[in-house]
């Protein structure tokens, strides 16, 4: 019982509730989550910054703060900016939202120093509000909400009255916990969204027969590869099983249906990195290699496949291995989508055909 509560405790803590593979797998659609929502955050921000700014010159009660005004605007600005430069899984995107919490938690501090002789209630909503537009472990929102808190009770130590700063003190280490409870919570509940999303993803994208991806899967990504401006190299390998007719006519369809699923596991043991592989339909396969036109290496993998599928790929009782023909087109960033790539592996395909001894053609 205490180690599940231990384990359970661990999950909450570092994985939001979740298992770590489970979360790993959807970690990058928490981060873009977090990139979208902050981002308009940080409009929001630099525009209230902003405001605050031009009302400091046009208001004396304001003119205390109208250097942190400014520097908000400016920092906010800056920040925006880096988010037109980052990733949206980056890192780095990751990282600058906690550092401009820090800021609206400095901020909250400065306004306290003005009115030492008022309880903190910009610091306290922060506390509450921050840690639930933010998807991450519960771990690093405890540490940036506890940091925050030592900052501003030792701050203001120095600066209000004993009485004031006691009811500060109870209602910072109050709601400090309630905005870690909070963030464990929010975590939770979104990140199972995602999972659940991811599931559903999965199950849209995948080919039933093989676990491999599906046409609609195949075409979208590579679309997507090559609209990537940064992106003008791969290799599309086309192939199908030669006289596939005939081993259904012979065989069955039963028999049809398993040297689909042998030739889909042969294919997924072999493309383990970051090749985009599925099955377009009937006996057909794609495999797309990014960031690569090497023609040699392109002839090396094709030789591989013709020898593996004969090998891995067996009819009834092992009498033999079937045979497969592979097209190849090399991308060179001038197709403007997959239909004209897939035309030209598809056409060196139909020639690999006439050729029994190789097996494979590459589109020239």
């Amino acid at each position: 019982m205490f180690l599940i509560s231990r384990v359970m405790l661990r999950n909450y803590c570092f994985y939001c509730g979740i298992e770590k593979d489970e979360y790993n797998a959807v970690k990058k659609d928490a981060y873009i989550s977090n990139f979208k929502v902050w981002k308009i955050l940080h409009f929001l921000a630099a525009a209230v910054f902003g405001v605050l700014y031009i009302a400091s010159l046009q208001y004396s009660m304001m003119e205390t703060n109208r250097m942190f005004y400014l520097v908000g605007f400016l920092y906010f600005v800056c920040a925006i900016v880096c988010f037109f430069i980052f990733k949206k899984d980056s890192i780095f995107a990751q990282f600058l939202i906690y550092i401009s919490m820090s800021f609206l938690f400095l901020f909250a501090c400065f306004i306290n120093v003005n009115k030492p002789e008022h309880n903190a209630t910009t610091f306290i909503v922060l506390l509450v509000l921050t840690p639930m537009f933010m998807i991450d472990k519960p771990y690093f929102m405890t540490i940036e909400l506890g940091a925050a808190s030592a900052v501003f009770l030792t701050w203001m130590y120095e600066v209000k009255p004993i009485d004031v700063w006691q009811i500060d003190l109870v209602n910072a280490v109050t709601f400090t916990v309630i905005g870690c409870f909070l963030n464990v919570i929010a975590n939770s509940l979104r990140i199972r969204e995602f999972v659940l999303t991811r599931k559903i993803r999965i199950q849209r994208d995948t080919d039933e027969m093989t676990g491999l991806r599906n046409k609609g899967s195949l075409t979208r990504e590579i679309n997507e590869f090559m609209e990537d401006n940064s992106a003008d190299k791969g290799l599309l390998f086309v192939l199908d099983v030669d006289r596939f007719k005939s081993i259904n006519d012979i065989y069955g369809h039963d028999v049809g249906d398993d040297v689909i699923i042998q030739l889909g596991s042969f294919l997924g043991r072999i493309f383990t990195n970051h090749e985009i592989v599925g099955r377009f339909g009937g006996d057909e396969f794609i495999i797309f290699i990014k960031n690569t036109n090497d023609l040699d290496s392109a002839c090396k993998t094709a030789e591989y496949l013709v020898e593996g599928a004969s090998k891995s790929v067996l009819l009834p009782n092992n009498e033999k291995g079937v045979s497969i023909s592979i097209g190849i087109a090399a991308y060179n960033g001038r197709e403007k989508n997959y239909s004209e790539l897939f035309k030209k592996a598809d056409i060196a395909m139909y020639k690999a055909k006439a050729d029994q001894e190789k097996r494979f053609y590459i589109y020239e």
